[in-house]
């Protein structure tokens, strides 16, 4: 089946293009299954081997006695030379542009799209106190992008610390902000707490315009790289337009510090734009994007429902075992929101967490809370019911999550982030007060709905069955050592390398195109699986089947996953570079599918850590004379053929599979590192991913015509193979 979706079914996973030359390693960035008319570069040293020789007799010494090693760290010129002159004083904004990395997460495209989400935060912080009703996000051809609020307007008036304009005080100066909570904060919630967003985004910005409208007045200013290039202007606004509130910030990301090419990818924007529109229900959100006079894409979000209809667009493809719960409470001064679901054909949990509408991606005491109330109330209603004929059962946390859907928000006046990034929560009195909410609440919606109550009990209890029936699987491939030979699948040809990040696997498609890539490969670094046919589709197998699977189990021992449900470790992984390599066909497609299904279902930490990549061979070979050409897509092949002389004679071979090209084919257009092409898939929306996984690979039918349907137009019957 060809991997089709419709633009708002964006799957969150982003694919880096890998080649190399002998001198310098290229990556692009482009949509997983949907092709791309962006791509974004950066450079980076080749991957080498490093060998290590061994030592034996009077060779090297091993150590030097402390008088000569003294002698010899004070003879170096360097060592010398350290003193108060190396004693480098940041100011201004200088440290954000010596260390990005540290405000942003990344100079890559995570940290471009982060100046986009800082300037975003600050307008829904305005929504949140209140004041601001829409924001309009506008990517504009020049690969600048504009945010406008209609909220107060940042203030203009002369601060009296810094004999500056507020406006400038806030784009100037770091940890300068009305965020920080007290009788003199401009907000009692908000998702900004350091007074660094804005900062941070006019340093790292080779341009930043600033609008502010406020008192019937316009007032406008430049800056470059964190320094204002002109004074703030004021002019009266017409009478049609006297009222008018709000902010609009247009920056140009600055191309000395981002190591890729600057475009913003509507899609990902269009994510997080849609999370902030779920949790803030009286906000409209609108993203567009511009070239020229007109607009190519547009956007509108505006969801009354808050998060039932969040709960409700990630289930669309689920069947529901109960109408979704949702509740509000507020403890001193925190408010907790809490919608959740319970689905019959899901075997997996999606529990996502905001604070102050932050996306907490790595958990946090909010996201602890909500895992201990449910798996206190539902054991303690169990225990209450006749469902549990052994009272000494006691279902974990996994087994009660399992098929559920649930989104926590919490605003906090004081929250206690980790980092610029904030990506986890880390207040200790919100723990408490989720768990008591959440049991109480929950406890009275089950009581109340019996059939709901049994319906999840069931659900539980099967998830502990197929847990225990797997539990021998289970033991099975946590015993197996990977270290010894014996127990690694037969198929697998694997590398002489010991070393796990110098190490890599390809699997591929059948025992035709694995004859040629063990042929073919570098025996030091390079093992090889061929699979046999299409492997199991876990998204509607409970673990049980997982684990009775030969192939799944193959693929567990081979790359050292160990057991669904624990804790990732790089360290116990064979191979840190996990290369999908299949035919160029729909089959192909289909069976890269699967895997990425059972990768993302069974250890979703391979795609964060960056262990997860596509192989691309060849679709063409071309021979002109003595000279050979290969094409990896249409464009390229047409690209070649203009390059030709019309009367020009030459052969061209489209390759249908693998199997097809010789072994020393298959090294120099795909396997070499210094010239094969690779795509690595890192997960950018776990929600959205989620979503699509769900709608591709679930068992509706129906919702997976309709996806077909609606992508339908979005694909060239010209470009089709058949």
């Amino acid at each position: 089946m060809a991997l089709l979706r419709p633009p708002s079914l964006r799957l969150g996973l982003f694919t880096r293009r890998h080649f190399c030359s002998s001198t310098m390693r290229s990556t692009f960035f482009s949509p997983a299954f949907l092709p791309s008319s962006s791509s974004r570069v950066f450079f980076r040293r080749p991957r080498t081997l490093v060998g290590v020789r061994s030592c034996s007799g009077a060779g090297v010494r091993a150590f030097m006695s402390s008088a000569v090693a003294l002698e010899a760290v004070q003879g170096k010129p360097g060592s010398l030379s350290y003193g108060s002159d190396q004693i480098q004083v940041l100011e201004g904004l200088d440290p954000v542009r010596k260390r990005p990395g540290m405000y942003i997460g990344s100079t890559g495209p995570r940290g471009l799209h982060h100046l986009v989400y800082e300037i975003l935060d600050n307008a829904i912080d305005e929504a949140q106190a209140g004041y601001a009703s829409r924001v309009d996000v506008v990517l504009h051809e020049d690969n600048s992008v504009s945010v406008i609020d209609n909220g107060r307007g940042i203030p203009i008036d002369l601060h009296p610390a810094t004999k500056k304009s507020s406006l400038e005080t806030v784009l100037t100066v770091l940890h300068a902000g009305g965020k920080f909570g007290g009788s003199n904060s401009g907000y009692n919630v908000s998702g900004g707490l350091h007074g660094v967003g804005l900062s941070v985004v006019n340093a790292l910005s080779e341009a930043l315009e600033v609008t502010v409208w406020r008192d019937g007045k316009e007032y406008y200013q430049n800056y470059s790289r964190g320094k204002p290039t002109t004074a703030l202007t004021c002019h009266i606004l017409p009478t049609e337009s006297y009222a008018r509130q709000g902010t609009c910030i247009r920056f140009w990301p600055d191309k000395e510090v981002f190591t890729t090419t600057i475009e913003f990818d509507f899609n990902t924007i269009a994510g997080r734009i849609r999370e902030l529109a779920f949790l803030n229900p009286n906000l409209t959100i609108t993203l567009k994007k511009v070239e020229g006079d007109s607009t190519t894409q547009f956007n509108e979000y505006f969801y009354a429902g808050g998060l039932v209809e969040y709960v409700r667009w990630l289930n669309a493809d689920k069947k529901p075992l109960h109408d979704t719960l949702t509740f509000r409470k507020e403890t001193d001064g925190i408010t907790v929101d809490v919608a959740l679901q319970w689905c019959e054909d899901s075997y997996t949990d999606i529990l996502l967490g905001y604070a102050n509408s932050i996306r907490t991606v790595d958990g946090g005491t909010h996201i602890d809370g909500m895992k201990a109330a449910l798996m206190k109330t539902i054991n303690n209603l169990g225990k209450k019911s006749k469902m549990f004929k052994d009272k000494d059962i006691n279902l974990s946390g996994e087994h009660v999550r399992e098929g559920l859907t649930c989104i926590i928000s919490v605003k906090v006046p004081n929250p206690e982030f980790e980092g610029q990034t904030k990506t986890r929560l880390g207040n200790p009195e919100v723990r408490k007060i989720v768990e008591q909410c959440v049991q109480e609440h929950l406890t009275e919606y089950l009581e109340l709905h019996p059939d709901a109550l049994d319906s999840v009990l069931s659900k539980s209890l099967n998830a502990l069955k197929a847990a225990m029936a797997a539990k021998r699987a289970r033991e099975l491939v946590r015993t197996k050592s990977i270290l010894k030979s014996s127990s690694l699948p037969g198929k697998l040809a694997d590398c002489s390398s010991v070393e796990p990040a110098e190490s890599e696997i390809f699997i591929v498609e059948g025992d035709s195109a694995g004859g040629s890539a063990k042929q073919g490969r570098d025996r030091r670094f390079q093992a090889i699986l061929p699979l046999r046919g299409k492997i199991l589709n876990i998204e509607r197998r409970d673990e049980a089947a997982l684990y009775k699977n030969e192939e799944i189990q193959n693929l567990i021992l081979a790359l050292g996953l160990g057991v669904k449900g624990e804790d990732f470790k790089k360290d116990t992984l064979r191979y840190h570079k996990i290369i999908i390599l299949t035919d160029a066909d729909v089959d192909g497609a289909h069976i890269r599918t699967l895997l990425l299904t059972f990768f993302f279902r069974y250890q979703k930490a391979l795609f964060e850590e960056g262990c997860i990549y596509v192989g691309v061979p060849p679709l063409y070979k071309v021979e002109r004379g003595k000279q050979i050409y290969y094409c990896y897509d249409d464009g390229e092949f047409k690209k070649l053929k203009r390059s030709f002389p019309s009367n020009a004679s030459y052969n061209i071979q489209r390759f249908k599979g693998l199997g097809e090209m010789m072994p020393a084919q298959l090294w120099e257009t795909t396997m070499d590192p210094d010239r094969r092409l690779l795509k690595q898939l890192v997960v950018e929306n776990a929600a959205e991913a989620s979503v699509v996984f769900s709608s591709l690979m679930g068992t509706r039918v129906d919702v997976r015509k309709e996806l077909i349907q609606n992508s339908a137009q979005l694909v060239n019957p010209l470009s089709l193979d058949i």
